[in-house]
Formats: C-alpha cells, sequence, structure tokens
C-alpha cells in the first residue's frame, strides 16, 4: 500500500523506517548499560579481592616459635593440640602451662612452627604425649597465583577494549572493506530547499526526485520509472553539497552519505569492498539515497594511460558501475553524486541507466545572487543599515557563486563591528567586495618615481575604459596597495555570455592602457605590464584558434581546448595543424596585439592633457570614482577631499588648487618628469604595472615579487566562460583550466548608487 504526499518538512513514522543496525554509529542504549553493569562487577570482584589479602586467617595471632623451642614444649608436655600441614604446625599450649614464649605475653597460647626437614618420628613423639594431632592439606594460593597473572590479564583486556573500539562503528580491524557511509534517518539537517536559492532549475530536479520516493505510485500510474541516479555538476562553491543536505533534510527515506574518497584506501580490494557493503546496506533500507561528493575520486576515466586494468581506481569504478547498473525496479534507490571535474568522469558512468540526470548547478544570475544575500542576511540576524539595497550588491557581484557571497556577508559584518557600527552599512559592503576580489590593503612604502609611475599607469587604464566606447566603463580607480597589486583600475562589466570581435579588440586595447602610458610620459616602460601582455596574449590566441576571428585563418578551429592533463587522454596529444599554419597563427596572435597597443596608445596622445590630470589626481586622492574620472576628462574641478587617512603624503598640499591652475601645474611636472630617467629598481622589480585579477575583471598593480600569479579582467573571460546547455550557445573553452576551480568568470559590478562610497572606504 503507497504512503501518502508527505510535506517538505516531514518524516516517515517511526513505524516506517529501518534504521540498519550495522550503520548505527552509537550503540544501542540496552547494550551500553549492559557494558556499565559489567565494569561495575568487575570494579567490585577486584576490590574484594584486594580486600581478601586483609582478612585474618587462622594462625595469624600465633606467635612464631623456633623448632628447639617446639621440641622444649614438647618434652615438657605443655602441647595440647597441633594442626600439622606440609611445612608449617599450629598448636595450643595446656593451660596450666607455665611456659614462657619469648616474644609474647603469659595468655598467648597460640603458636606456629615451621619444620625445617622431614622428621619421621615427630608425630610418634605426639601421640606420646597425649597431643592432639590434626592433619589438613596445604591450601591452594588461587590469590597469589591470581595477583602473578594480573598483568597479563590487564594486557590482555587492553587489547580486547581496544580491539572492540576499532570495531565500534563498522571499523575494525578486519572489517576495513566496510562501507563508511553515515545513514541518516533521524538526525536529519535542518536545511530543506527554502534554505537553498539560485539554482531554481536544480532544485527543482531534485525535489521531484524526493517526491517520487515519498508518492512512487503517482508516477508509475503513467508509466515512468525511478532515475537510477542524479549527478550535480558546476563549478566550486555554487552549492552542490547544500542541495544534497537539502534532499536529507526533505527526503523521508535514509539517506547514505559518504565521499568519494572514504572508498579508497591502502589494502587492495577496500574500495571494490566497500561500494558492495554500501550497496547491500542500501538495498536493506530501500526506499532511500545515497550521496557521494567529490565522485570524481573514484570515477575518473578509465584507460591506457600510467595505470592499468589492475589499478585500485578502477576496481572501485567496475564495482560502482556494476552497483548502479544492478538494482531492480522496485528497489527504490537513488544515487546523487557531485563534481566540478564532469570532463574526467568516465563516459560509462555518465551513461542514462546509470545516472539519468545530469543537473547543472550554474553561477546564480542577478535574481539568484539577490535571493542568496537576503537568505545569508536572514540567517545571520545581520541588521543592515538603511543605505544597503541588496539588488544593487547583486548587480555588482557578477560570476560570484554562493560560498563568494556567504563570505563577502561575513567580511562586511566584521567590518562594520571592527569599526564599532550598530548595522552594516553600503560601504562596509563595498569594502567586503574589494578585500574578497583584490584582497587586503597593505601599508607599503614606495618611492615617489615608483608612485608617481603606478599613478600613470592607472590612469592610462582608466583613461582607455572611459574613452573606448565597445567596452565595459569604469567604476573605479586606485592607486592605493591592495592584494598583490600595487593598484588596481575596476570596470563595471554586465553580465553577458557572447562578446563581439571589437568587444575583444577593445578590451585588449585597455589592458594594454597602463603599459602605453608609461610609454608615453616616461619614454619606456617597466616589468608592471608583465600580466597585461598575458592576458592580451592569451585573449588574442582565443580569438585566432577558438573563435574563429581572424580575417586570415577564418572560421577554421586549431588545436584542442585546453585542460588538465589525464592519465592516457592527453600524454600523446598532438597539435591538428601543421608547422606552416602555426606560424600564420602566431603571426595573427602578433598582429592583434599590435593593433590593440597602436589603437591605445594614439588615444592617450590624443587625450594627454587628460591623463596627465588624471595621474594628478591619483597622486592626489590616492582613488577615483567614474564620475570623478569623467569630470577630470570634462575639465570640471573635483572638490577638496575630505579625507586623508590612507593617500600620499603630498596629497594634501596640492588638493588646494584651482581647477585652471591644476592643468598648467600638471604639464609642467610632465617636461620635468619625462626628462628624468626611470628609476633603476621599477625596472627590476617584478610588480610595479599592473596585474589584471581574473576573479575580479580588474586592471591591478602586480607584487614587488617576482612570482606574480596570472590572472586577467573578467570582462573578458566572460567570453572564454562556457555558455550553458540548453541556451543554443557553444560552450567556449577557458584558458586557465577546465576544472572551474579559479573565478576567473567572475566580474565585479557596481553601480553609480555605490560610487559615493569609495573615498569614505578607503578614507577609513
Amino acid at each position: 500500500m503507497s504512503q501518502p504526499p508527505q510535506g517538505p518538512n516531514q518524516h516517515p513514522p517511526p513505524e516506517q523506517r529501518q534504521p540498519h543496525p550495522r550503520n548505527d554509529r552509537q550503540p544501542p542504549p540496552d547494550k551500553t548499560r549492559k557494558n556499565r553493569s559489567i565494569l561495575i562487577w568487575l570494579v567490585l570482584f577486584l576490590f574484594f579481592l584486594m580486600a581478601a589479602q586483609f582478612l585474618p586467617r587462622r594462625g595469624d595471632n600465633a606467635v612464631t616459635v623456633s623448632y628447639t623451642q617446639f621440641q622444649q614444649f614438647l618434652e615438657a608436655d605443655n602441647i595440647e593440640q597441633v594442626t600439622i600441614t606440609e611445612k608449617l604446625i599450629t598448636g595450643t599450649l595446656r593451660q596450666n602451662s607455665s611456659t614462657v614464649v619469648e616474644g609474647a605475653n603469659q595468655s598467648l597460647r597460640e603458636f606456629k612452627v615451621y619444620i625445617p626437614f622431614d622428621d619421621p618420628e615427630l608425630v610418634a613423639d605426639l601421640m606420646a604425649k597425649n597431643v592432639m594431632v590434626t592433619a589438613e592439606p596445604e591450601a591452594t594460593n588461587w590469590v597469589g597465583y591470581l595477583i602473578a597473572a594480573l598483568p597479563w590479564l590487564l594486557l590482555i583486556g587492553f587489547w580486547i577494549f581496544i580491539l572492540r573500539q576499532m570495531q565500534s562503528g563498522q571499523r575494525g580491524m578486519f572489517s576495513f572493506g566496510k562501507s563508511r557511509a553515515k545513514m541518516i534517518v533521524e538526525d536529519r539537517p535542518s536545511i530543506t530547499f527554502a534554505d537553498v536559492a539560485g539554482v531554481l532549475e536544480a532544485k527543482r530536479d531534485l525535489q521531484e526526485i524526493v517526491e517520487f520516493l515519498k508518492n512512487p505510485d503517482k508516477f508509475h500510474a503513467l508509466g515512468g520509472r525511478i532515475p537510477k541516479g542524479a549527478l550535480l555538476l558546476g563549478p566550486p562553491g555554487t552549492g552542490k553539497t547544500l542541495l544534497a543536505k537539502a534532499v536529507a533534510g526533505e527526503a523521508g527515506v535514509p539517506f547514505f552519505s559518504m565521499s568519494g574518497s572514504d572508498f579508497v584506501e591502502m589494502f587492495v580490494g577496500v574500495g571494490a569492498s566497500r561500494v558492495r557493503d554500501l550497496f547491500d546496506q542500501a538495498r536493506q533500507n530501500a526506499p532511500c539515497i545515497i550521496f557521494i561528493d567529490e565522485i570524481d575520486a573514484i570515477g575518473r576515466h578509465r584507460g591506457a594511460g600510467l595505470g592499468g586494468g589492475h589499478d585500485e581506481r578502477e576496481q572501485t569504478l567496475n564495482q560502482l558501475l556494476v552497483g548502479l547498473d544492478g538494482f531492480e525496479k522496485t528497489d527504490s534507490i537513488i544515487v546523487i553524486g557531485a563534481t566540478n571535474r564532469p570532463d574526467v568522469l568516465d563516459p560509462a558512468l555518465l551513461r542514462p541507466g546509470r545516472f539519468d540526470r545530469h543537473i547543472v548547478v550554474d553561477r546564480p544570475d542577478v535574481i539568484g545572487r539577490e535571493k542568496i544575500l537576503e537568505i545569508h542576511v536572514k540567517s545571520r540576524k545581520i541588521p543592515l543599515d538603511d543605505s544597503v539595497r541588496l539588488d544593487v550588491l547583486a548587480k555588482g557581484v557578477p560570476g560570484m557563486v554562493g560560498a563568494d557571497l556567504a563570505n563577502m556577508v561575513n567580511e562586511a559584518a566584521l567590518i562594520a563591528a571592527r569599526y564599532d557600527r550598530d548595522s552594516v552599512t553600503s560601504e562596509d559592503f563595498e569594502e567586503a567586495k574589494e578585500k574578497i576580489m583584490m584582497g587586503s590593503k597593505r601599508q607599503l612604502v614606495i618611492s615617489d618615481k615608483e608612485r608617481e609611475i603606478v599613478a600613470y599607469h592607472e590612469a592610462g587604464h582608466a583613461l582607455a575604459f572611459e574613452l573606448i566606447p565597445e567596452i565595459d566603463p569604469l567604476h573605479k580607480v586606485t592607486i592605493l596597495p591592495q592584494g598583490r597589486g600595487l593598484g588596481v583600475t575596476i570596470p563595471l562589466p554586465e553580465e553577458r555570455y557572447l562578446q563581439s570581435r571589437s568587444y575583444c579588440l577593445g578590451t585588449m586595447s585597455a589592458a594594454l592602457g597602463g603599459r602605453a602610458a608609461e610609454q608615453i610620459v616616461f619614454g619606456e616602460v617597466t616589468s608592471g605590464a608583465q600580466s597585461d601582455i598575458e592576458q592580451v596574449t592569451r585573449i588574442s590566441r582565443h580569438m585566432v584558434c577558438d573563435w574563429g576571428m581572424s580575417e586570415e585563418l577564418g572560421a577554421t578551429a586549431l588545436g584542442e581546448k585546453e585542460h588538465e592533463v589525464f592519465l592516457g587522454r592527453d600524454i600523446a596529444h598532438q597539435p591538428n595543424y601543421s608547422e606552416t599554419t602555426a606560424h600564420r597563427i602566431d603571426q595573427e596572435i602578433q598582429r592583434f596585439v599590435t593593433e590593440a597597443g597602436e589603437r591605445v596608445e594614439k588615444l592617450l596622445k590624443d587625450h594627454e592633457p587628460q591623463l596627465h590630470i588624471v595621474a594628478k589626481a591619483l597622486l592626489e586622492r590616492d582613488s577615483l570614482s567614474r564620475d570623478e574620472v569623467a569630470a577630470l576628462i570634462e575639465g570640471k574641478t573635483l572638490p577638496p577631499k575630505e579625507d586623508d587617512n590612507g593617500g600620499s603624503e603630498d596629497g594634501d598640499a596640492d588638493s588646494k588648487d584651482d581647477g585652471d591652475d591644476q592643468s598648467k601645474e600638471i604639464a609642467q611636472d610632465e617636461g620635468a618628469g619625462a626628462a628624468e630617467e626611470t628609476h633603476k629598481e621599477v625596472v627590476q622589480e617584478d610588480g610595479a604595472g599592473d596585474t589584471e585579477a581574473e576573479s575580479a575583471g580588474v586592471a591591478e598593480e602586480p607584487p614587488a615579487e617576482a612570482a606574480t600569479a596570472e590572472v586577467e579582467t573578467a570582462k573578458v573571460e566572460t567570453a572564454e566562460t562556457p555558455a550553458t546547455d540548453g541556451n543554443g550557445v557553444p560552450a567556449v573553452d577557458k584558458s586557465d583550466g577546465s576544472d572551474g576551480s579559479d573565478r576567473s568568470d567572475e566580474e565585479p559590478v557596481t553601480t553609480p548608487e555605490l560610487d559615493e562610497t569609495v573615498e569614505t572606504t578607503k578614507g577609513r
């Protein structure tokens, strides 16, 4: 008989639950009480055993005499009776005896003596003196034997205790082949589908699976069958494990949770044995759900790589394939797997009949990000200031996943507490966003010449973003050291899945704006443009090889998509084009880069006065918003800076100048600066320019260390982000790997409403 439908938070009645005793991590209460009773009785036994050693025994009050004295007692006829036990004689003197025993008082009549040798005449002599003789066998000293064996007993008991502890919870010495899956029946997580946002489609698919387990007749009546498995795919931090917890909280059936790495041990065959035991437990508790997190640990592609067919991982995968495809229709067992590396999974694992549904848990859109922020603010009970608008915050952080948003909310709360606020303001969120994207602020002492180079470098980026119409506009530019860079230029990108050829070329020009500004003002470039060059080269290669944007080569796919090398698949990989084509590819890549550099250099030369104005303002104010940069380009005067806690040392002296005098002074400074030779350490220092942060979509000054991380702007990286299935858009390969481990497509966006908070944030 089918069960009635249940609500999302209802659990089946206790009589319908079938807990598996072997999976119970805690021993039953009856067994615990029994073990405690045994321990109490054992302690009492040892106590009475030790107390027995101190109980009075026969002969304890007798005085020990020598054998010579005993012979004297016998000759004097003073002995009334004796008890002979092997080598010991205990006796009593007659009442009328006047013999005084040495060491005893007059009232003492009992004595004992140890026989030094066998005396065959002793009994006859005692009988001749009318002494009552009693013979007793020697008592067994079992207490002594027990005490002698006590150390061995304690050692054996200790090992028994250790073995029992190891065997508890299916982890005994000889039970390493047992499954370590944790079955959840009663103590379910408090997380439900109401706590999950931003992944509406994935949540709908999983809700349908849970409903199938609760009310299967509804689907069987229409000829539907339960899916064998569901595979959650998506970048890290998008909420795959959170969805599994929500399934455990909503499902009214047993829920088995296990990680892919739990199947692998040091012993051969353990992984396959644990898979068999896991499915045996699942069959005994059907209907149920099995969740395997990070399934790529055991589900990697099989092939003739460095590992052969005897590889332990392949044995585990083979057993998993058999378990998935060995169910009967009435078993009602669903396997849910989660991974962020679907490209390395074995095709046999992905086919219908094993994992029927591939659920993509993608990065949330602006509506999803807003709902995620609402959930985190509400669940943590964070008081928000009236200036905070979650919809504006959601628009300002495209590409961020749920984990990033949770981290941003937490950082904003910590920043507000640091400033002793009663509520979290929009400035706190802005500072938290910049900290997550670019890193913490640094107090770095650099020379005035280097600071001037950084200012012109960032001014070149800022002007390029403002003056090139086909790319994203500017949001903020700063020369304050932050994270791994000496400065940063943040654009205001939009959420986009397609990039045009003009957009890519314009983005390359903006990335080379800092290098062009250095060349125009100082007559040479520094090492700070390293990451800029890497970024534009990467974009240019994608345009030529992947996106078909080269007129010379046309719409031709050249080379395989870049992805991590996996055993048996890429070790012997060869390019699919000739050496002549490779030469033409290099020429086209170089042409795109050269044209982008020439374009931005001409643009900055045409607006050289504005370049000096923006650079001078950066030296005075450290940070400029989009509106301030636009005002400077139009020749307007900025109001005096109110707060200069984190600015330059000479900024206050120049901030009071008029706008008309400002341009004149900048022109004079430019002549002196162009004649002055750049400091030698600027050229040697790998990091005086900018680092393009991939995760932030910004142009950022690189660190002073030579080992700078490879990063790039998100608005370009968005073009490299694969479009989701179903949109009719072909996936575009990412240049930094296919596992989604970085946030290369996360683009910070800040609307004009937040621009007013930039100065006060930096001023603190």
